[in-house]
């Protein structure tokens, strides 16, 4: 099944999503949703019928509790960008203000023109929980989306903390939907492949992952408690810009394109950060 958050008529609402089509569900918030545990009965509900060329998508969970991220977790990209490879996960946070729809413009920020992009999977809590083992952590994961952690490099090599230049505003758009599991087969064996302006840059597997999405559940919920509608995005494979040489960054008019198997596609294009975005 796979669930979205969309806005119709001015209002924001949850439908499960057909084909072409998405069907509201009488819900406005889908973390709520996966917290009062209704997503399977949500597979029976019939409402009113849209076409989706006729809603505008939002990040499924538009607004999560928490949205974390994790840094160097694919083998070659931490050859690729001259890293070690980690021990422990790379954990950080990128703020809610960073959060986008699918297929939203990014900015490209006045402060820096060293802005890439990231395809990686994107993991949905569905369940309060801590200490999740290992093996139980799949009863812990309402779904799956496809997420592009956008960068700014520049501010990312100045500063010794990561999460500012992680969240610039629009720089974490996920979706089109979240996809529940028993759609989005294993986790761990999923094609995930970007591209820059119809040209691939990205193309690999999760199962490349050093650390794969249970063993994140796993290691990260010995510290913190997760809430439903939570979400983790898993690192990045090779073919980033900063990884190429020279490196190429993000222009206003690029188009990026990240696809998952399963899960569908996620498409933003750049453009300058917008001259009334000062807020005084």
């Amino acid at each position: 099944m796979k669930l979205a958050t969309f806005v119709r008529d001015a209002r924001e609402h949850v439908g499960r999503v057909e084909g072409d089509e998405i069907i509201a569900l009488g819900a406005t918030d889908l973390r709520q949703l996966i917290a009062e545990g209704e997503l399977q009965r949500s597979g029976g509900v019939e409402g009113p019928r849209y076409k989706l060329s006729d809603v505008t998508l939002r990040a499924p969970i538009p607004r999560p509790s928490k949205y974390l991220a994790i840094g160097l977790n694919y083998a070659d990209h931490v050859r690729e960008v001259g890293a070690k490879t980690p021990e422990w996960p790379s954990t950080f946070a990128k703020l809610q203000n960073s959060i986008a729809g699918p297929f939203d413009q990014v900015w490209r920020p006045r402060v820096s023109d060293s802005l890439d992009y990231e395809g990686e999977l994107g993991v949905v809590i569905g369940r309060h929980c801590r200490h999740v083992p290992y093996e139980r952590a799949h009863e812990v994961i309402a779904g799956y989306t496809v997420c592009n952690d956008f960068s700014n490099r520049e501010w990312q090599k100045q500063l010794p903390v990561v999460v500012i230049p992680k969240s610039c505003d629009t720089h974490g758009p996920f979706g089109p939907w979240m996809t529940t599991p028993d759609e989005a087969g294993d986790p761990r064996k999923l094609w995930i492949k970007t591209w820059v302006n119809g040209e691939l840059r990205q193309d690999s597997n999760t199962s490349e992952m050093i650390f794969d999405c249970y063993r994140l559940i796993e290691l990260i919920s010995q510290a913190v408690s997760f809430e439903p509608g939570d979400v983790i995005t898993t690192g990045t494979p090779p073919g980033v810009g900063l990884g190429m040489k020279p490196p190429s960054f993000l222009k206003p008019g690029d188009v990026v394109r990240v696809e998952i198997e399963n899960l569908g596609a996620i498409e933003n294009t750049v453009i300058d950060e917008p001259a009334n975005s000062a807020r005084i």
